[in-house]
């Protein structure tokens, strides 16, 4: 296909009737496969989120092995937040790590501005390096995380349980919160207008953590910001995909928050999402990551009764998450087969 006006994964993004289900993985390119971990042996993880020859590298990885409709440019949600000033590290087994917390008035003052293309061109770099390798062939999708989501680091210093700190700035300083809140959107507005310019297809923006909040709180404190940056990526004219986990119970909440297409995790049935979000909603999901390590048979059921579920237009097959270390790489290039070969009735 050498018209990206074809290709199916962004058909589906716009309602548009397609000839197969589009498929792609959320960490379809990572440690689950040998080859992305033999080069992790060469590199640390910024190395090559930060070295565009390696970023593209890993991105075309999965391209060879699985049969999907989509790339994602490899990099991560949080390399925006070193630019800010609050600095990033990976450390072995506890994942990130964020050495100056964000968690008053003054931390949140002392916070940079972000010019992308200078400090987070290296995204935008690798973003061209596939484009030239994959064109042609399927749309390469570019991403960041949602508001909430980088700022639950910025101020918890990493991953959190009950993101009690993060809920406390909320409540107890609203204003320290909308501050904060308001210096990150205005990054992410101009880091996913760079990754659009350098040839980005489609953006994808991950609100991981944001399933913590009540609708209540979402509605308040997360609502607001989020629509501004979907609205001012309007202008763009390529598909955003809003995707969060544990929002089953404010489905309609996240669908006033903007995005084209809303992709959601495995905690609600998919045409039970559907109803709420309109028939006429692209939708992407969401099956279970841990169902790729089941055996075929059972992975194969939950596909299909996915794929009955969600119907043959506007939706677009994938977990309701990342792919999760030691998954069978077979089991992942069955799932993709199992889509495209779907039937309906």
């Amino acid at each position: 296909m050498s018209d990206s006006n074809e290709f199916r994964f962004l058909k589906a993004c716009r309602g548009e009737p397609v000839d197969k289900t589009p498929v792609w993985f959320m960490r379809q390119a990572g440690r689950y496969m040998k080859v992305y971990r033999d080069l992790k042996e060469k590199y640390t993880f910024l190395e090559m989120c930060k070295t565009p020859e390696l970023a593209c590298e890993v991105t075309m990885q999965p391209l060879g092995v699985l049969d999907i409709d989509a790339a994602i440019i490899f990099a991560d949600i949080l390399l925006p937040l070193e630019p800010m000033g609050t600095g990033l590290e990976f450390t072995a087994g506890d994942g990130p790590v964020i050495p100056r917390p964000v968690r008053d008035k003054q931390a949140v003052e002392n916070l940079l501005p972000v010019n992308a293309e200078e400090q987070l061109g290296f995204v935008g770099d690798a973003i061209k390096l596939v484009r030239k390798e994959i064109d042609g062939k399927i749309p390469l999708i570019g991403f960041a995380g949602a508001p909430f989501t980088l700022c639950s680091y910025m101020i918890e210093g990493g991953k959190s349980r009950d993101f009690t700190t993060t809920k406390l700035m909320m409540y107890e300083s609203t204003d320290v919160w909308n501050l904060l809140m308001d210096k990150v959107c205005t990054m992410l507005v101009d880091y996913l207008k760079m990754q659009v310019n350098a040839g980005a297809q489609a953006l994808q923006i991950f609100d991981s953590w944001v399933g913590c909040l009540s609708p209540h709180d979402y509605q308040q404190y997360i609502l607001p910001h989020l629509k501004r940056v979907f609205d001012s990526l309007k202008d763009f004219k390529v598909p955003i995909i809003n995707f969060s986990t544990g929002t089953s119970t404010m489905l309609d909440l996240v669908k006033q928050a903007g995005g084209d297409v809303v992709s959601f995790d495995w905690r609600i049935e998919i045409d039970e999402a559907r109803k709420i979000l309109g028939a006429n909603q692209p939708v992407q999901g969401n099956l279970d990551p841990v169902t790729l390590f089941a055996p075929l048979p059972i992975i194969r059921e939950r596909v299909h009764d996915i794929l009955r579920r969600a119907g043959p237009n506007g939706y677009i097959f994938n977990l309701g998450h990342g792919i999760l270390q030691h998954t069978p790489v077979d089991h992942v290039k069955a799932v993709a087969e199992m889509v495209h070969e779907f039937k309906y009735e």
